[in-house]
This record gives C-alpha cells, structure tokens and sequence, in this order.
C-alpha cells in the first residue's frame, strides 16, 4: 500500500480528529497524529537507516521505528504494528509523553505531528532483528554520546524528527 491510499487522523484546530490521506498530510503540512518508538538495551539504543526507497528521508539514520497510526487504530497498536512490520520484532512498549514539531522533510513535503514517544526494552544479544528491506536498509545499536557525536559531525545523515528528538532530549529520556 502505498502512502496515498493510507488514511491517517489529522487534527483540526479544535482538536477533533478528521481522517486524511497520509501523503496529502505531509504534501499540505497538516498536523497528524504519528507514533515514535525507541527500543534500549541498557544505555543502547536501537536506531535503523531508513529505505533508500522512502518517500522521504530514506537513506537517513532515525529512531528504533516511526509511524502514523490508521484511522481509528489505537497508537500503541500501531506502534507494535510497525515494530513488526520494519523490524519483525516483537517488544513491549510503554507510553512516555507525547511531543509536537514541524519539520520539512524534503520533496516538498513537510511534517506537522503530535507524536506519543514510547518506549521499549530488549536483551540486544538475544533479540533476532529481521528488517523488511522495503523499509529498512541497516539497523545498529548507539550510546547516546555516540548519537550526539555522529549528529554533531554529519547531521544530514540523520531524520529532522530524529535530530529534533536527540535536541530536546539529550539524555534520551522520554
């Protein structure tokens, strides 16, 4: 399916949410609801290269996982959705906050998003990572002063939300 054909909520100015296709969200910069996800072995966080293929961002460095959750899906449903469908895994995640930010993300395209941040924990050496190439290219585990030295160097290599997030929560507290 591709991103056309996925109806997403978005927000109206009075809160209420209208469904929406997900591609027209980020073509008209319309605040939507996503989902970012961030799974930790100890200080270690589980970061992915996205898909060169993406519609945007591809290429780029960014959280254990991202999504926006279907119309009338349950966010921590569509969190563990898209932990199997990226990454084939299988982990508990918890709700930590929830964050808004606006990013242009290239091709035209802009995020407006009110993102609830859960997060997860894994045994890395026991935790079997099957990602579906279509949506990701390289998985690695990364301290948080590795991430912010690598983002201080080469911030291109990195998503706008995932530098956004690294910026505001510096210790990766959530």
């Amino acid at each position: 399916m591709n991103a056309s054909q996925i109806i997403i909520p978005a927000i109206a100015p009075d809160g209420s949410l209208y469904p929406v296709e997900k591609l027209q969200a980020h073509t008209g910069g319309l605040f939507h609801l996503a989902v970012s996800v961030f799974i930790f072995d100890g200080e270690h966080l589980l970061i992915q290269k996205r898909a060169s293929s993406k519609y945007h961002c591809g290429g780029l460095w960014a959280n254990s996982c991202c999504t926006h959750p279907h119309w009338d899906e349950a966010l921590e449903t569509a969190a563990h959705r898209r932990l199997t469908e990226e990454l084939g895994i299988k982990v508990p995640v918890l709700a930590q906050r929830v964050v808004e930010y606006s990013a242009d993300v290239g091709n035209g395209l802009h995020e407006h998003e009110k993102v609830t941040m859960y997060t997860g924990t894994a045994d890395r050496s026991s935790l079997q990572i099957a990602p579906d190439p279509l949506e990701v290219e390289e998985t690695r585990w990364i301290t948080k002063d590795e991430l912010h030295a690598e983002i201080a160097r080469t911030p291109e290599r990195f998503t706008p939300w995932f530098r956004i997030y690294a910026q505001r929560y510096p210790e990766l507290k959530f």
